[in-house]
């Protein structure tokens, strides 16, 4: 799913950076998702399993998104051996999350 086509005209991340955090939020993905849901149309939850310096990367990406695309809310909770991480977003952006979820869980399917 490498067509970015999703990604909104409001973020302010130059074009050429894109790929890379995108390819960042993968691997991250890649190798620790353990669970996707969305309790909200505008609210997605990702459990990602925890581990030496996981929630300190989470963070940084988060608040590197955070000052691209503005309209990204992140909240991190650490629980246990997994760290939620809340994605929501304003009605004007529920495709964005839409896209971001299906892309999410065709990595979880790999």
């Amino acid at each position: 799913m490498s067509d970015l086509s999703w990604v909104p005209q409001s973020c302010t991340l130059p074009t050429e950076e894109q790929p890379l955090r995108v390819a960042e939020w993968d691997a991250l993905f890649a190798e620790r998702l353990q669970a996707l849901s969305r309790p909200q149309p505008l609210h997605l939850r990702l459990d990602l399993a925890d581990g030496d310096g996981v929630e300190a990367q989470i963070q940084d990406l988060a608040e590197r998104e955070s000052g691209c695309c503005s309209f990204f809310t992140f909240t991190i909770t650490s629980r246990k051996d997994l760290i939620h991480l809340d994605i929501s977003v304003g009605q004007a952006h529920e495709a964005v999350l839409d896209a971001l979820a299906a892309r999410t869980a065709a990595g979880q399917q790999r």
